[in-house]
């Protein structure tokens, strides 16, 4: 690519998510663990382009020298190092200020969240174990799926260790808003740069909840029918992503886009910039479920507020109570592996 096509592609990064220049802002490290993997290493890239960040860790059981040798080379400001293996998992956390998760094998064809659940619940506990030790006080944005137990596993593994904060922990439900505002602005035929939809519930499957009612812009040109149907296909991303790869990956790219950008909204919050505001799977008592994705206030220490889910539909009334039993099993039994 030719440096003025690179310089292109930075500032639309910058100018779509609000990028500022890093001059005169604190220095961040961003940790990636995982960084090798389908979603790492485009997220890898998209951190590497974001002028917030001042030192890039990245992170992996293989394959990260390369990686980080690859990104390295970017003309961005951030400084890149790559780790490899249980022996430099350490170094690569110390010091940093926010730690993004999505390592872990992904979804194939026929595979549910839930199928991956033996696998990468095992890496997550074994990471976060090394993230109490190494940066306790850093904020953790979880990708690993199935993201409705992955957090709640790091909580009580922050718990046994004296360092949880639930101000400082994320489910990154960040995706299903990328995909709400897609599929709406397609349907509604509105700007998709001027969309937004709140997305509440968890991350998989029927827990999923977009409130097109609170969507703006509003549109009169949606009927019930077709609310139903953007709701379905949010709700079915991932596995129509899946699908049209054929068995050869799952949702990587716009997952990567999708983490960037919330890690984008956690460094703008921590370097006090008002009223950053994105969806995300925290502890909660919005609900009566101990953890629940809504609209979450971001500041210095983390969350700063989180929001309640506003005025419903009657459909989006009756999809909050049907989630609560599936999201309510997916969070006891990140609970119960984490305690076995």
């Amino acid at each position: 690519m030719r440096p003025s096509l690179m310089r292109s592609a930075s500032q639309v990064l910058r100018r779509r998510r609000g990028y500022s220049s890093a001059s005169g802002q604190p220095e961040r490290k961003v940790a990636i663990l995982g960084a090798a993997g389908g979603i790492g290493q485009p997220l890898s890239l998209l951190m590497k382009l974001n002028p917030l960040v001042s030192s890039l860790s990245l992170y992996d059981i293989a394959g990260t020298p390369g990686v980080a040798a690859d990104v390295s080379h970017i003309n961005a400001p951030a400084q890149v190092k790559g780790f490899m293996g249980d022996d430099q998992l350490g170094e690569a956390l110390e010091g940093s200020d926010i730690v993004i998760i999505p390592a872990g094998v992904p979804r194939k064809p026929g595979m549910t969240r839930d199928d991956l659940f033996n696998i990468n619940a095992g890496i997550v506990k074994n990471l976060c174990n090394a993230i109490a030790k190494y940066c306790p006080n850093a904020l953790v944005n979880m990708i690993s799926n199935p993201v409705n137990s992955t957090v709640p596993i790091a909580a009580e593994v922050f718990k046994k260790a004296g360092t949880y904060d639930e101000k400082k922990l994320f489910g990154v439900t960040t995706l299903d808003v990328v995909r709400a505002k897609t599929f709406y602005a397609g349907k509604a035929n509105v700007p998709v740069t001027d969309v937004n939809v709140p997305v509440v519930g968890g991350h998989a499957g029927i827990t999923i909840l977009p409130l097109f009612s609170q969507a703006t812009p509003a549109t009169n040109a949606l009927s019930d029918e077709d609310i139903k149907a953007l709701t379905k296909r949010t709700q079915d991303g991932g596995t129509e992503v899946v699908e049209a790869k054929a068995g050869k990956g799952s949702a990587t790219l716009s997952m990567a886009y999708a983490g960037a950008v919330f890690a984008n909204a956690c460094l703008k919050g921590l370097n006090g910039v008002p009223d950053v505001v994105e969806c995300s799977f925290v502890q909660s008592t919005v609900t009566e479920l101990p953890f629940f994705a809504s609209k979450v206030k971001l500041g210095k220490n983390g969350v700063e507020e989180v929001l309640g889910l506003g005025q419903l539909s009657d459909f989006e009334k009756e999809g909050l109570e049907n989630l609560k039993g599936e999201l309510k099993a997916s969070i006891e039994k990140g609970i119960k592996f984490a305690n076995a």
